[in-house]
């Protein structure tokens, strides 16, 4: 190659270097830049959800609070490059906000039956809802029938396990829970919703439990053979009377002496602590049976608070004669929750309130003939809430769970028995809920059953189902957790035994609807169960 010619070359070589440096430069400060304005945006964007999100909040709690809300403006600006004076505003309006918060048109029916159509035609009858039932309205329409006008509404629901929809004929549904009750009963609070625990130094455990006496507890024999029951079947939970129907304590407590309360010379556990510890040793889950208002020995240390009769001035019993003092009485809530919170201390698990209501005045017929001492003034389902609420905030500090014993029918009646017992009101405020579902409870022709104690699959089928489906109409219930029947009720007239096969029948029975946890309820603590 001549001189000439490589210079040339050469000259092209640098200028294509040059050139070729040029556009790298280029891109990098491209790529740069649109990295930088990306991440910028994604953060502008983090930043105003953020923003967004406070406001929601704060408009819920307004809500929550019945407090009005005013016009709310938020607006943000941020600068996007040290060099560059851009920047962005974001406006939201409390109308727009509203529409982020309010997802679910919920309401509650008001009607004692309400019929569900196929479509808005209304010629084919699909269901039955019940007063009380929580359905979300999708959409409304104004149909033209004839030259008459109907109003119609869209409805989803959840009933039997399985989600439904429907049409309804238009008529006037609650906002809330409360517009259906009694209006005595307008402070009954369906607005807390407590989390579901699962403590990690005391988890969950899927219950199947039997039930032990003051007696059964106190006698190493017996004891050792419901141990046994317990490693050789799925028994795994023992729910032990702490306090029993008579108001006395298997093990010795500080409490009675800080109440007045007269004490036990001759407790059941002689040394809890050893008896704690062969539970734990046994994998049993351990809950505390504390009888809550049915209590004769602290109604003798405090005749002023026992239940009376008006019009004679004595103590009102039932048909056992045990004398009952009012759950309006603070002093025995503080005094049940002594006990409670040593019972939790000492180990256990779990304490389950039982007889945690009024006692039977003929369904609520004799109430104005009994003076309750309800110097609150309270509804009787108000009180049994608030002492719910109040042993569960006590507890649940200590890492135990609470749980309630209520009448077996209480899911499937809409008021409260006449005991206090709401199956809404008592639901959201405890961990667990067992319904005591002995068939032997049932009168005859309930569910349409001739003799439900002679029916235990049917008797049990149809008493949980009631009860799932009122634990659909509030936000966190409790799990259910049935009693069930495991003693032969010969004082009913067309009674079958109960061995192992009408055991498995009841469990049967829950399992098919999902129910999966249970207790095992026999006043002599024999229970016909084998193998696992």
């Amino acid at each position: 190659m001549r001189v000439k010619d490589k210079k040339k070359f050469f000259r092209f070589l640098i200028l294509l270097t040059i050139f070729i440096f040029t556009i790298s430069c280029g891109m990098k400060r491209f790529v740069f830049n649109d990295k930088q304005q990306t991440s910028e945006m994604v953060s502008d964007e983090i930043k105003v959800d953020v923003l967004s999100l406070n406001k929601t909040k704060e408009i819920t709690e307004l809500k929550k609070k019945d407090l009005p809300i005013e016009e709310v403006k938020i607006e943000k600006t941020e600068v996007l490059d040290e060099n560059s004076t851009k920047s962005l505003k974001v406006e939201k309006t409390e109308k727009s906000l509203e529409k982020e918060v309010v997802t679910k048109n919920f309401k509650y029916i008001k009607n004692q039956t309400l019929f569900v159509y196929k479509d808005e035609t209304q010629k084919n009858k699909v269901d039955t809802l019940r007063r009380g039932t929580k359905i979300e309205v999708l959409e409304a329409k104004e149909l033209d029938l004839n030259g008459k006008k109907k109003e119609v509404l869209k409805i989803s629901y959840k009933k039997d396990l399985k989600n439904r929809s429907g049409w309804i004929t238009k008529v006037d549904l609650a906002n809330t829970l409360n517009e259906i009750l009694p209006s005595t009963w307008k402070n009954l609070d369906f607005t807390t919703n407590y989390p579901v625990n699962n403590f990690p130094n005391n988890p969950r455990v899927d219950v199947k439990g039997v039930y032990l006496n003051i007696y059964t507890i106190g006698s190493t024999k017996k004891m050792e053979r419901l141990i046994n029951l317990a490693n050789t079947t799925e028994i795994n939970a023992f729910v032990i009377d702490v306090k029993d129907d008579n108001g006395v304590l298997s093990f010795e407590m500080e409490a009675p002496k800080k109440f007045g309360i007269p004490v036990s010379k001759n407790y059941p556990i002689k040394n809890i602590g050893e008896f704690m510890k062969k539970m734990k040793e046994n994998n049993i889950y351990t809950i505390a049976r504390i009888v809550s208002f049915k209590d004769p020995t602290y109604a003798k240390a405090n005749p002023d608070k026992v239940i009376t009769s008006k019009d004679t001035g004595k103590p009102y019993t039932n048909s056992d004669g045990i004398i009952w003092v009012s759950a309006h009485d603070r002093n025995l809530w503080e005094y049940n929750l002594a006990v409670a919170e040593e019972a939790a201390k000492a180990g256990f698990n779990e304490i389950q309130f039982d007889y945690v209501r009024f006692p039977a005045s003929n369904g609520g017929k004799l109430d104005a003939k009994l003076n309750y001492r309800n110097t609150k003034n309270e509804s009787k389902p108000e009180t049994i809430q608030k002492y719910l609420k109040y042993a569960r905030q006590r507890l649940n500090a200590l890492g135990v769970y609470t749980s309630a014993d209520v009448y077996g029918q209480v899911g499937t009646f809409s008021d409260d028995m006449g005991l206090g017992q709401h199956w809404e009101t008592v639901t959201q405020v405890v961990d667990y809920i067992s319904p005591m579902m002995y068939p032997s409870h049932y009168g005859n022709g309930a569910y349409g059953i001739s003799v439900p104690d002679a029916q235990p699959y049917k008797t049990i089928y149809h008493s949980v189902k009631d009860s799932i489906n009122r634990n659909e109409n509030v936000e966190a219930p409790a799990t259910i957790r049935p009693w069930i029947q495991a003693f032969t009720a010969k004082w009913v007239k067309g009674y079958i035994p109960y061995n192992e096969k009408e055991i498995r029948e009841q469990i049967k029975a829950m399992n098919d609807l999902g129910v999966t946890e249970y207790l095992l309820w026999s006043p002599s603590n024999n229970y016909k169960i084998t193998g696992k």
